[in-house]
């Protein structure tokens, strides 16, 4: 597992510490962890949400793969 340091404003820093002591993280690191846990499952919702416009709005593509990825361009 990779170490990242990184500063937060004293106000995050205050959240985090809250969040530990109020027992919705077992230490600061585990906090964090989640806070970005919580952000890549945010942009997986995302890039759905983009899927399921490209579908109402007809901006489907059908066929083999190999077919369609030789029509995009390199």
């Amino acid at each position: 597992m990779a170490t990242i340091t990184t500063p937060v404003g004293k106000e995050l820093e205050e959240f985090i510490v809250r969040e530990v002591r109020e027992g919705r993280g077992a230490s600061k690191a585990h906090v964090v962890r989640r806070a970005l846990e919580l952000l890549r499952e945010e942009r997986a919702f995302e890039r759905i949400r983009e899927a399921e416009d490209d579908i109402k709005a007809g901006r489907v593509y059908k066929g083999s793969l190999r077919t369609l990825a030789k029509k995009l361009p390199s």
